[in-house]
Formats: C-alpha cells, sequence, structure tokens
C-alpha cells in the first residue's frame, strides 16, 4: 500500500523535474545543444556503443566552451554553475584527449560517465536557482 502512495509523488517530482529542464532549455540555447551532444553520444555507449563519442567528441569540446562564452540567462550566471561549467569544459578536454589518444573503451566511457554526471549537476543547479 505504501508503494500505491509512494508513486504519485514519485510521478511529480519527475513531471516537476522535466518542466524545469525544459525552461532551463529554452531559457538557454547553449545547454540545449549540448545535451544534444551529450545525449547522441552517451545514451549508445551506455548500450555498448562508443563510435558516436569518439568521432564527436572535439565537438562535445566545442559546445562546452560555448556555454560559457554564448550568453548565460542571468538566472544561472551564478558562481556554483559558473564552476561547473568549468568542471565540464575540463572534462571534455580530458575525454577528447583519451579518445585522440585511443584509451581503453572502459577509460573513455568512465569519462563521459563523468561528464554527463556534471552536467546533469548544471541542469540540477538552474532548476535550484529558480525556486
Amino acid at each position: 500500500m505504501k508503494s500505491l502512495k509512494f508513486l504519485p509523488v514519485l510521478f511529480f517530482f519527475l513531471v516537476v523535474s522535466n518542466l524545469s529542464a525544459q525552461t532551463t532549455f529554452e531559457k538557454w540555447p547553449a545547454i540545449k545543444t549540448f545535451h544534444g551532444v551529450m545525449s547522441q553520444t552517451f545514451h549508445p555507449a551506455e548500450e555498448g556503443d562508443l563510435n558516436p563519442i569518439k568521432t564527436r567528441s572535439a565537438e562535445m569540446v566545442q559546445k562546452a566552451d560555448a556555454l560559457s562564452k554564448e550568453a548565460i540567462p542571468a538566472e544561472f550566471k551564478t558562481p556554483a554553475i559558473l564552476a561547473s561549467i568549468k568542471k565540464l569544459q575540463e572534462g571534455a578536454k580530458g575525454l577528447d584527449k583519451l579518445v585522440k589518444a585511443k584509451g581503453s573503451d572502459e577509460t573513455i566511457l568512465k569519462s563521459l560517465t563523468a561528464l554527463h554526471d556534471v552536467f546533469h549537476e548544471i541542469v540540477g543547479l538552474c532548476s535550484e536557482e529558480k525556486h
């Protein structure tokens, strides 16, 4: 019975989280563009296909750099978000170097997963800034 009460609460938080992310992407085109590259490389990697990240790692660096160069909405221009963007840029550069050095698939996946986590950290911080 407790699980039945939990499901509507979980659903509510997922919907609110999704709406917040959509709003963030609408307000900040550069994060939406980065998300496009991230999703098109990370999800295949989860399934064992590392070819997308191996062919697009330089593009990932470019999109990560664009986050700090293109206009950041004032509400998202906080020290925490700016620090996370810097982590994202450094992580993308490290991943690109790893790909170019023909690192192991396991190491590339680990690096991409860490980068994915930083991306979600930024989106989460953007959601917190609105509350």
